[in-house]
């Protein structure tokens, strides 16, 4: 199947001043309302950077593309931190269609609520699961996490903010199992406890979704913890819904951290002596 003709014609990179026409009521894009010195290195890295994609990836894998225009069917989700530095997509070397990604700050999975108010992250993974029908869904957390920082500080005499600290308050159990070690010297080890308590926290908030504790229970989903340690380049698995976190090998398939085997994977319960 060939690509429409209006999609590469509308991404014409090939006439730099090509533009659509400006929205009523705004300054057209370039105009001198909208010109500001502070940050265009930065765009035109972006612009480049979609240049080179385009090139070499849109072009040259047209049958990839031609296949998704069709639909998508990504067999993972994840959940991960909104942070610059862990892109899901680089860090598994994914390809477009692979990922169902949703982002939010410090990658976390708030309890079910249905109060009929908006649910960003809830509304995604309702469409990971029930729509694209996922097979697995990843809550990815990292290290040196500054949405785990804001948690920790919440009562420490750090500043609040409008919305950041109310957002990670809905896994403030991780504050309260962290609480008379956050002023200790070794802020850093707190830190990696706490940051992979709240994945386990929200892998449980996850499992309590009836629509997700369904399809664990149908066979037909699997819930994993991991954990990002961009110091060292590591990744490492949640093997329960209580830990521990434990190295992946390459070689090996994840265990799921909760599956319908008694809601927790194997290696959990041979580390627990269960």
């Amino acid at each position: 199947m060939a690509r429409s003709s209006h999609w590469t014609d509308a991404c014409d990179c090939s006439q730099p001043g090509r533009a659509l026409p400006p929205s009523a009521g705004g300054p057209a894009p370039g105009s001198a309302a909208c010109a500001s010195p502070a940050g265009h290195a930065a765009l035109r890295r972006l612009v480049s950077g979609f240049n080179r994609f385009r090139h070499q990836h849109f072009e040259a894998d047209e049958e990839l593309y031609s296949r998704l225009l069709e639909g998508q069917h990504p067999e993972v989700m994840v959940i991960a931190c909104s942070d610059s530095r862990t892109d899901p997509a680089i860090i598994c070397g994914a390809r477009p269609g692979d990922l169902f990604v949703v982002r939010n700050v410090a990658a976390l999975v708030p309890p079910p609520t249905p109060d009929r108010q908006p649910h960003g992250t809830a509304a995604a993974i309702e469409f990971g699961v029930r729509a694209l029908g996922v097979r697995h869904v990843v809550v990815l957390g990292h290290s040196f996490c500054a949405g785990i920082r804001c948690l920790l500080e919440h009562d420490h005499g750090a500043g609040r903010f409008e919305y950041v600290s109310d957002w990670v308050d809905v896994v403030r159990t991780v504050r309260e199992e962290m609480e008379g070690l956050v002023t200790e010297a070794d802020h850093a080890s707190v830190a990696r406890q706490a940051e992979q308590a709240a994945i386990l926290a929200s892998l449980r908030n996850l499992a309590a979704y009836p629509f997700v504790a369904e399809r664990v229970a149908q066979r037909n989903l699997m819930l994993h913890g991991w954990y990002f340690d961009f110091g060292w380049g590591a990744l490492q698995a949640a093997a329960g819904p209580c830990g521990p976190f434990m190295q992946l090998d390459p070689e090996e398939p994840p265990r799921p951290a909760i599956c319908a085997s008694g809601v927790e994977g194997p290696a959990s319960v041979a580390a627990r002596g269960i």
